[in-house]
């Protein structure tokens, strides 16, 4: 199967972030694509007002991520900053369920190819710093941060670490080649065997998030699984949800615009008193887990 043609134009469209990110790489040297302090932000002042009008109207509301196996709403989140609840409720969703749209979602994204795997993962990083406004005014109100380490540590240094899994994801595809003549001398005979290589994915991958810095390791490692073929089951601290649940949102909107399921990524919520965790990771469809948190 061929990769969407919306996917391939969104390789072609960041190459060149990924090359000089490829470059900052190979150097070491410093490189972001992005302004690191909110007044920098493009057209900021608006943007910025935007993102905390945006902000304000999620208090109180149903969250609506549109995934498969809802089987209620949950959330108690807790403004470190009001110390008041921010009132929102997201889906819970079946974990089998889950699972099952993930595995259905994945044939295709493996089929597309590195290249293509690639735009739309950096097609995602854009679109989470467009959603930066907002996301920084969730971070505060969920993780405690300032609002400055909100927008730069939560926001433009974790989609940093983003895009450098991606790059070193790319790389490695890279190192396989797709086909290669295999030739070799037996006595007076001559084998010669055209080889073709394919990169399979691994499978899903339970990506958990810890309450303190949601965003720092999410990013990279959601971004290394999908370029690398695999689906993505996120599931955020009890106390950190709203910051994740944008997150999946933007990137299964980025999917769903190249092509592609957007079942790639979901989300698995839970709560302090019926946590889901120990179930994910026994589950045996999961093949990759990133884990940050306590080391309880």
């Amino acid at each position: 199967m061929s990769a969407p043609a919306a996917a391939i134009r969104l390789f072609e469209q960041h190459r060149d972030l990924l090359e000089r990110a490829a470059h900052a790489c190979a150097t070491r040297e410093y490189f972001s694509p992005f302004p690191e302090t909110p007044d920098r932000y493009p057209d900021a002042a608006a943007a910025l007002e935007r993102g905390e009008a945006t902000f304000r109207s999620l208090l109180g509301q149903r969250f609506e991520l549109d995934q498969p196996g809802e089987i209620g709403r949950l959330g108690g989140e807790v403004s470190p900053y009001t110390g008041q609840p921010l009132g929102i409720d997201y889906p819970r969703a079946d974990a089998d369920e889950l699972y099952r749209a993930a595995h259905a979602a994945m044939p295709a994204w493996a089929d597309a190819g590195p290249d293509a795997r690639v735009g739309v993962c950096l097609e995602i990083v854009q679109a989470l710093f467009a959603e930066l406004p907002v996301l920084l005014h969730a971070v505060m109100h969920t993780a405690g941060q300032s609002y400055a380490m909100s927008y730069a540590g939560s926001g433009t240094n974790a989609l940093d670490r983003g895009i450098e899994a991606v790059v070193y994801a790319h790389q490695a595809m890279g190192a396989v080649t797709p086909a290669a003549l295999w030739e070799r001398r037996f006595g007076s005979a001559t084998i010669r065997l055209q080889k073709r290589y394919r990169l399979v994915p691994r499978g899903v991958a339970v990506c958990f998030t810890c309450a303190t810095f949601p965003t720092w390791n999410a990013y990279p490692a959601m971004l290394a699984s999908l370029a690398t073929g695999n689906a993505v089951i996120v599931k955020p601290h009890p106390t950190g949800i709203l910051p994740m649940a944008l997150s999946v949102r933007v990137a299964r909107r980025v999917l769903a615009s190249a092509g592609f399921d957007p079942n790639l990524v979901t989300m698995a919520v839970d709560s302090a008193a019926e946590p889901i965790g120990k179930l994910l990771v026994k589950h045996p469809h999961t093949a990759i887990v990133d884990f940050t948190g306590s080391a309880r």
